[in-house]
């Protein structure tokens, strides 16, 4: 038989579109065309795969072989083809009996020498295969674990070519010894780990995890920090340099919940895709924590790049941090480019190569200098910015981004006092965090019957007719939005900071001071407590603030 076919996994973004790989030997001088609107990358498997076959002992077949990859008129890219076309042509070839490999679904690089290398994207495309109904998976020995996270699919992982063909022809399977001097790191993972646009793990054992009992002072913002865990809410910490404003940032991945499994595997999916899951990590259960730099362009923060997009920053932050340090020195384009993801939950980006839509529910969290000096804020007489230049830094940050933004509050400079206090440490990460999944618990029971999650995640609508508040709540609301201080939108991110903050109170519903909470952590307007709203009511007393720290608000 001069025919044969497997299959393989296309991925457009996250996700996968199953590929058959075809073979046909015909008559003719000895030629190797390969065609299904492949890139350069797989346009050279041809030279990969037959020094791949004689370099495992089989004969190349010296007559005309054309390969297909179908459906044509998807694009397809990169070397994951490469042991799927070998196999193809080797049962082609009548080496391989074609009902062998006429189930499996085979993903994997070939080396010049055989070996079966490692891709990146193999958790999407597993995914793929499996909702395509196949249940037999191929790939490289070290992605297997990736591999077999997905529930249902029988995963073989192979060292070689010699050995997935020993396998399929029943014959012993030949021992492949790692082919890397002892102590020097192995160069088949070049392929899966690439520079990862800030991403890092601070909250993995390896690493000494940041604590929130190491922030001095700070009452009001380590306040609005958990705020903003409980309830998913975007968070814009303005104040001056050195103030903690990245250190409070990254103590924010370690208060939210650990990822649920259908999560994890969504977050895995994308930094797989990406190149930037660890060999020896195959599942991410913890939210990320995403830094980029100022200087990162539009593509690296949205996703991008030539010919099919790759997954940017917004979604290697999926389910967790996006932290935009000095947000004002980003270009104005990359910023609002944001409040379509922070509104959907997702990015859509059109290419000529065509368009996909990848995950992008992320917690924002923006960290600005109050004027390019920084010391605009402070009591001193030390700003030498002009009134002129203070506007303009400060309108960087356009008005409908930060209308978006849940929270925003002032970070002042830590005082000597609270810098230097020897008694008892603030509360620790484990103490907020544990308030913060009991908070997430009641919003949850709450949301049990309907497609939300959190606070952040429910329409403004449903929060006005299904969720009645306490009578007369909305006053102060109400009063702002008819004096223009609040849009319709900030009513309706102001609704949901309530309900978390209620929620972080263990009150079934939220009342006016609740409301005048919200209100001030969104205007930073000092509301005036009543009489009956006082801190003995609080859902955030901390036991190491002084008597006056956050005087005039409602906690």
């Amino acid at each position: 038989m001069a025919f044969a076919r497997t299959c393989s996994v296309a991925l457009v973004g996250v996700d996968g579109v199953v590929v058959e790989v075809q073979a046909d030997l015909e008559p003719g001088l000895a030629a190797f065309s390969l065609v299904g609107l492949a890139d350069k990358a797989l346009l050279e498997a041809r030279d990969r795969v037959r020094a791949a076959v004689s370099n495992s002992g089989e004969k190349w077949p010296l007559r005309k072989l054309t390969v297909g990859l179908t459906p044509a008129s998807v694009p397809k890219s990169g070397s994951g083809y490469d042991l799927a076309v070998a196999c193809a042509v080797l049962a082609a070839a009548e080496r391989l009996d074609p009902a062998s490999i006429d189930g499996l679904l085979i993903i994997g690089e070939l080396g010049l020498d055989g070996r079966v290398r490692p891709v990146r994207g193999v958790l999407p495309s597993v995914l793929a295969a499996a909702d395509a109904g196949y249940r037999q998976i191929v790939v490289a020995e070290q992605t297997a674990a990736e591999a077999r996270l997905v529930p249902g699919v029988s995963v073989l992982g192979v060292r070689s070519l010699r050995q997935l063909i020993a396998i399929l022809t029943n014959a012993p399977v030949p021992d492949e010894p790692p082919d890397q001097p002892t102590g020097r790191p192995d160069s088949s993972f070049a392929g899966l780990l690439l520079p990862g646009l800030g991403v890092r793990d601070l909250t993995s054992e390896q690493s000494v995890r940041p604590d929130l009992a190491d922030v001095a002072g700070q009452y009001e913002a380590r306040r609005a920090l958990e705020i903003a865990a409980a309830g998913g809410h975007h968070l814009y910490l303005k104040g001056p340099p050195g103030a903690g404003k990245t250190m409070l940032a990254e103590r924010l991945p370690a208060l939210l919940p650990p990822l649920t499994p259908a999560e994890a595997l969504e977050v895995t999916a994308i930094h797989s895709v990406a190149g930037l899951l660890p060999p020896d990590r195959p599942l991410i259960d913890t939210p990320p924590y995403c830094a980029p730099h100022h200087s990162t362009t539009m593509p690296a923060i949205v996703g991008g790049g030539t010919g099919l997009p790759r997954p940017g920053a917004v979604s290697l932050a999926h389910r967790g941090v996006l932290f935009l340090d000095e947000a004002p020195e980003f270009p104005v384009r990359v910023l609002d480019a944001l409040r379509q993801p922070l509104e959907s939950g997702e990015v859509m980006i059109a290419r000529a190569a065509g368009s996909m839509r990848l995950p992008a529910r992320f917690l924002l969290c923006l960290a600005a200098n109050p004027c390019p000096c920084g010391r605009y804020s402070l009591r001193g007489e030390g700003c030498e910015c002009t009134p002129v230049m203070v506007n303009r830094y400060q309108a960087r940050l356009s008005g409908p981004l930060l209308d978006r933004v849940d929270l925003q509050v002032q970070v002042t400079g830590v005082t000597k006092a609270e810098l230097m206090q020897q008694g008892g440490r603030a509360e620790s990460t484990e103490t907020v965090a544990a308030r913060v999944r009991e908070a997430r618990a009641r919003a949850a029971a709450r949301l049990v019957d309907t497609p939300w999650r959190t606070n952040a995640e429910v329409p403004g609508h449903e929060l006005r007719t299904r969720w009645q508040l306490a009578p007369g709540s909305l006053a102060d609301a109400e009063h702002d939005l008819d004096r223009g201080l609040l849009t319709a939108r900030g009513l309706d991110r102001v609704l949901r900071v309530a309900w978390t903050v209620a929620d972080l109170a263990g009150r079934s519903r939220p009342n006016r001071s609740d409301i005048q909470s919200a209100l001030t952590l969104r205007t930073g307007v000092q509301r005036a407590a009543r009489p009956t709203d006082r801190r003995s009511d609080s859902c955030y007393p901390y036991a190491d603030a002084p008597a006056d720290a956050g005087a005039g608000q409602e906690f």
